[in-house]
């Protein structure tokens, strides 16, 4: 995960500064949004002129699937401190729940605030060095946003969902959830994610019904 995070990291950065993001703020928005998807999102509708009111419209649905995270992880988590649960809020990103969810699957005893912590602390230190990084490179190397550097972030998703995929409800929801996506890329304000995530969860739970012993 934190292999796959790191290009991602590096471009964000040095798109950033041709976005009209001075390198302090590129910076501020790792430590403080720390949202790969929703940074590249609101870069780009910055550099295309988009409003406030549009950048944060835009952001808030492409990060809604982080509700989905949340509910999956309160049963192992809603005995903790609101401190706490605040806390490993902010830290919640897609490469920490996949590697908390699917440490929480298997047997054996786990302090999970620590571990949550744990994977979440390696992936923010992660993050921001790697957008050091692209800050620092994009003032000197032209153009290596075009490096085709982002493909290293799908390969990260597609390993982060394919392990949890251990029936035919969650593969056939994967697979709807994908294909509607592809069919809805051109809905405006990235609202294709959200009709793609509800049609995944009808599936999924229509074929878990299906499969429930009468």
């Amino acid at each position: 995960m934190l292999v796959g995070a790191a290009p991602f990291g590096v471009i964000f950065g040095t798109l950033a500064g041709p976005a009209g993001l001075a390198p302090w703020a590129a910076l501020a928005m790792s430590l403080f949004v720390y949202a790969g998807s929703s940074q590249f999102i609101a870069v780009t509708l910055l550099s295309g002129g988009a409003s406030i009111p549009v950048i944060v419209a835009t952001t808030f649905v492409v990060n809604v699937r982080h509700a989905l995270y949340s509910a999956s992880l309160l049963p192992h988590v809603a005995g903790l401190p609101r401190g706490w649960r605040m806390l490993l809020a902010f830290f919640l990103t897609d490469e920490t729940y996949a590697v908390v969810y699917h440490r929480l699957q298997e047997p054996g005893v786990v302090n999970v605030q620590r571990y949550f912590l744990g994977s979440a602390l390696a992936m923010y230190g992660n993050w921001f060095t790697w957008t050091l990084v692209g800050v620092l490179l994009g003032r000197s190397v032209p153009g290596i946003e075009r490096w085709g550097l982002e493909f290293a972030m799908v390969a990260t998703f597609v390993g982060i969902v394919v392990p949890l995929l251990n029936n035919r409800a969650q593969l056939a929801a994967a697979l709807a959830a994908g294909l509607t996506a592809l069919v809805t890329t051109a809905v405006p304000y990235k609202l294709g994610l959200m009709v793609a995530v509800c049609v995944g969860i009808a599936v999924g739970v229509l074929l878990e019904r299906k499969d429930e012993p009468a």
